[in-house]
């Protein structure tokens, strides 16, 4: 067995901690879960389990590898054929994760899994087992406080069954964090008022407390009180009539609570099911589901088979069962869940197969919302338009056999020469690849895989990008993703392309005209919203349909954008993560407005002085082009920086530096707070006669440096050895000699700041210490800030420096974890949600293959796993703009003009057909053209030619490989009125 640490590796586990926390954490690596099943929804349950840090995995299935496997089954291979599949599968599994112990519960081939075999695990889960088997364990598991799941996928079906027992608690049912804000006011019906606006995010039942209270102090950390909501900013805490008066000021946090739910087994839930709908718009389908996927049980045992695909008659016996369990059903759906009884659809499999993972980590960690309790997903609208035939679903002897089952052998045929684009191979990337590999995406001879990504695997990519392993670490994600494939599936040897390239500007000559020709569509991956939203341009310009996928801890979505039919994603970008309103004056709130001032006063401190100096020492016109250039107080400050770091500042030894942090400690976190009250006293009002601190601003109070304090000595440590590295000194960390060393520090009494009069700027470069006086080839060293490296001093600094100030405004502190993900701006990260989003995606590119090209097609997707919630809408429709008898799709419709015309033709071109002025054209940044230039400076532009005009205007040469440009125009119509038009393309060549 595989050692399982006391200490979680936060390093392999830091995207997952953020989402889930150490405490979830500990609890899911001491959980034994018993997976049942390894065919492809098996198998994608244990790979995100095992990703997820469980203690163990143990699997039972005994039954052979067939070729209908490798439809769905990633872990296995050709040469697997034959073999148990559970032998087959656990080495690849087990090399997922070191830390989890992977089993094989053994069996002969036939031997069904039996309950004297289930003792000892906290989970376990049955895949696509028999109805009676399911009761059979779930009768035990219900009484003897095991979890159970049971789950089931049939072509685009889906059937999940929870059972947590009689009395789960679910200790936090959001995993959001706990809402905060400050008070305007509290009037004496309880009724409580948000400061300037903000939001305060309650809903009804939702607990609060307060602190911070001035006059109504008995609600300063008083018992819980309940919410009920009056409003986004309003909400009643009930009567506090006989509480003192409130006068200002006040802090509420919300206080949150557990919950007990309780499940029913199998057997009693059977005859009145609790459903959770996955689609609101299928709201009428989970009870005829009910009743098909038990008809299709009995069809099993009767027959022991399967229906055959597209079998009128097997499909009419699989009503008739279902029709005999409840007489209502809808005979269309349960008709179609019969035909694709035998099939595998990759992408359902990755969704069910993350959603039941997800599911087990719930109840291992009793974090989050569990599903009660039965689930039925479908997703019929992704068959082709033209519905296969009998015959065109029978088998072919290939490994896609359970997906021609499905779709027919014209659509795989699509599949297997569609040429696709993945943007970013990370945690989604790896998982629309895996989907890609056993769907057979651009396996066929016209087919292609191309993908992009610059990175390098690191050890945190491994917990939810499963295509890379140990051994790969420091190689390029692209190249190792690419062997994967060929290796889950050998027709995808010689069908990928692997790039390093980031896209954007800089890489349009390797992602040009003749690279986006050669491609049917784009899937973005990525992780920040500048490159979403330059691939959407890119997908606007070149008309290519594009899949756009994100992740963010439990949340996902996926957007299906279209050309000429939906809006694109710019319409309608993502909106920020963070969207609190920003501290008054500088001033923090919260401890994100901390952590953020401490990330920009180490940029202050040990970047920008070190970059100045080196300036100064390597440019011998720095001081000239600086005083010329930049406005006289901020040239004065620089060379001031420069006098100090160079000069009297300039320390010799690593004690120097501790008595330069020991005086910054003094600066940032006495006298710079005694300056603001001295400034602003504590009795200050508003302009409304309101007091000032404790109403819009936190009160502050300077610190008193104490050598014992862990964070006052933390700050000193790390502040002097960054100090030290910028100068190439030495460094030393023992707590005790810097101790010692920082209380013989003698620090200057505080006086007040008053207006003076500044220095003139030549007062100040005549005491600049010459750059000659130093040794060829010296310079400081700035500290770019790496948040991932334990030893740099990095986040010790941003930890203690944001901790102190949050200290100076009574606010809560946080611990390194927490400042490590806000300084570095990580992204919570789960591989479940990561499948569940790759998993819609991939299905949403099966309508795009097929030739869709409705927004009522699509359907875009939001789902949070905490919840859970899964939210479908149809893509919004592309915006239509009119001008006379003329329409145009915006952004998708272009004026196209060819041969390089001048302006003046293009000019007239509007005025001829479209009764339209044109004031200005620009490409970019740059003006090109606009009728209130100068009268010559106009007509001379009227008569260049684009290329010319262009490069005239930009200054800049047109790439030679440059096929057109995009200019954008502002119109007029004849009543002086603006007119929206589309872009324009001039071909230049």
């Amino acid at each position: 067995m595989k050692p399982n640490p006391s200490a979680i590796d936060e390093e392999l586990y830091s995207r997952q901690l953020y989402a889930l926390g150490h405490e979830a954490m500990k609890k899911i690596a001491a959980c034994d879960v018993l997976i049942a099943g390894l065919q492809g929804l098996g198998a994608e349950i244990a790979k995100n389990i095992v990703l997820a840090g469980v203690k163990s995995v143990t699997v039972f299935d005994p039954e052979t590898v067939t070729l209908q496997d490798l439809s769905s089954q990633f872990f296995l291979r050709e040469g697997d054929i034959g073999k148990p599949r559970a032998e087959a599968t656990i080495p690849r599994l087990s090399k997922l994760n070191p830390y989890v112990a992977v089993h094989d519960l053994g069996g002969e081939a036939g031997q069904e899994l039996s309950v004297d075999r289930i003792r000892g695990f906290q989970v376990v889960v049955l895949c696509n087992a028999s109805f009676t088997k399911q009761l059979e364990i779930n009768d035990w598991t219900h009484k003897n406080g095991v979890a159970f799941i049971a789950a089931e996928t049939r072509g685009l079906f889906g059937s999940i069954f929870n059972d947590f027992g009689p009395a789960f608690t679910c200790e936090d049912p959001t995993g959001e964090e706990e809402l905060t804000g400050m008070i305007a006011s509290i009037n004496e019906e309880g009724l409580v008022t948000c400061l300037d606006g903000m939001k305060h995010g309650f809903e009804d039942g939702q607990l609060v407390t307060f602190s911070e209270v001035r006059g109504m102090v008995e609600l300063n950390e008083c018992k819980p009180r309940v919410v009920s909501v009056r409003g986004p900013y309003t909400f009643s805490i009930g009567d506090v009539s006989s509480f003192h008066p409130y006068q200002s000021g006040g802090i509420f946090t919300q206080v949150k609570t557990s919950k007990t739910l309780d499940f029913k087994s199998l057997r009693d839930s059977i005859r009145s099911p609790t459903f959770f709908t996955a689609d609101t718009s299928k709201a009428d389908r989970p009870t005829t589901l009910h009743s098909g996927f038990q008809a299709l049980n009995e069809f099993y045992a009767q027959q022991q088979r399967l229906p055959r695909p597209r079998n009128v008659t097997d499909a009419e016996a699989v009503v008739s069962l279902a029709k005999a369990i409840d007489a209502n059903i809808d005979e269309g759906l349960v008709t179609e869940l019969a035909y694709q009884a035998q099939g595998d659809v990759p992408p359902v499999i990755s969704i069910i197969g993350a959603f039941v993972a997800s599911e087990v980590l719930k109840f291992c960690s009793s974090k989050f919302h569990p599903m009660v309790q039965h689930m039925y997903f479908d997703a019929l609208e992704s068959l082709p338009q033209g519905l296969p035939t009998e015959s065109e679903c029978q088998p072919l002897g290939t490994r896609y056999d359970a997906q021609i089952a499905v779709f027919g052998k014209s659509l795989f045929e699509k599949v297997a020469n569609h040429r696709q684009f993945l943007v970013g191979c990370g945690g989604i990337g790896c998982e629309m690849l895996k989907n890609w590999g056993m769907m057979g995406v651009g396996s066929g001879p016209r087919g292609a895989i191309h993908l992009t990504d610059p990175d390098t695997i690191e050890k945190s990519n491994l917990n939810r990008q499963f295509l890379f392993g140990t051994k790969d670490l420091g190689k390029l994600k692209t190249e190792v993703a690419s062997q994967a494939l060929v290796e889950m599936n050998p027709d995808m040897k010689g069908k990928t392309a692997a790039r390093t390239d980031a896209v954007g500007p800089t890489t349009e000559d390797v992602f040009d005209e003749v690279f986006f020709d050669g491609i049917d569509g784009v899937t973005n991956a990525l992780d920040n919203i500048s490159a979403r939203l330059y691939m959407d341009t890119r997908c606007i310009f070149y008309e290519k349909p594009l899949l756009e996928t994100g992740t963010f801890g439990t949340k996902g979505n996926v957007q299906v954008i279209i050309p000429y039919a939906t809006e694109s994603y710019a319409s309608s970008r993502d909106p920020p993560e963070h969207p609190e309103q920003a501290p008054n004056c500088g001033l923090p709130l919260t401890i994100r407005d901390t952590v953020q001032w401490s990330r920009t006063k180490f940029h202050q401190l040990f970047v920008d002085p070190a970059q100045t100096v080196n300036q100064y020492l390597t440019e011998a016109d720095f001081v000239d082009t600086l005083v010329k250039h930049t406005y006289s107080a901020r040239a004065g400050a620089e060379i001031a920086q420069i006098t100090q770091f160079l000069g009297s500042g300039k320390p010799a030894t690593f004690e120097d530096c501790v008595v330069w942090a020991r005086i910054e400690f003094e600066t940032q976190f006495v006298n710079e707070i005694k300056q603001l009250l001295h400034a602003l006293p504590k009795d200050t009002l508003t302009a409304d006669g309101q007091p000032l601190w404790g109403r819009a601003m936190l009160l502050p109070h300077p610190l008193e440096f104490d050598a014992d304090n862990e964070v006052h000595l933390e700050f000193i440590i790390s502040a002097a050895n960054l100090h030290a590295y910028n100068y190439g000194l030495p460094s030393k960390t023992d707590s005790a000699t810097v101790r010692s060393l920082v209380q013989s520090v003698a620090v200057p009494e505080f006086i007040p700041r008053k207006e003076t009069s500044k220095e003139d700027l030549s007062t100040l470069i005549a005491k600049l210490p010459p750059a000659t006086e130093f040794a060829e080839g010296y310079r400081l060293i700035p500290a770019e800030f790496e948040n991932d490296d334990d030893a740099n001093n990095h986040l010790d600094f941003i930890t203690a420096a944001s901790n102190l100030r949050a200290t100076n405004f009574g606010i809560a502190i946080a611990g390194r974890f927490k400042t490590k993900r806000i300084a570095g701006n990580i992204v919570p990260a789960l591989v479940t949600t990561a499948s569940l989003v790759a998993g819609l995606g991939s299905l949403e590119l099966y309508k795009i293959i097929d030739g869709k090209n409705k927004p009522e097609d699509f359907k875009n997707a939001f789902i949070n796993l905490a919840l859970p919630f899964f939210g479908f809408s149809q893509p919004v429709a592309a915006e239509k703009k009119k001008h006379g008898s003329a329409e145009w799709t915006m952004p998708w419709d272009r004026f196209k003009f060819s041969d390089n015309p001048t302006m003046q033709h293009v000019v007239d071109w509007f005025k001829t057909t479209h009764n339209l002025d044109l004031g200005l054209v620009s490409h970019g940044t740059s003006v090109l053209w606009s009728s209130f230039f100068p009268k010559a400076k106009a007509e001379e532009r009227l008569r260049m030619n684009f290329r010319d005009l262009v490069e005239r205007v930009s200054k800049t040469r047109v790439p030679p490989n440059a096929r057109r440009v995009v200019v954008e125009a502002i119109a007029t119509d004849e009543n002086d009125e603006d007119v929206d038009i589309p872009s324009i393309v001039v071909e230049i060549r």
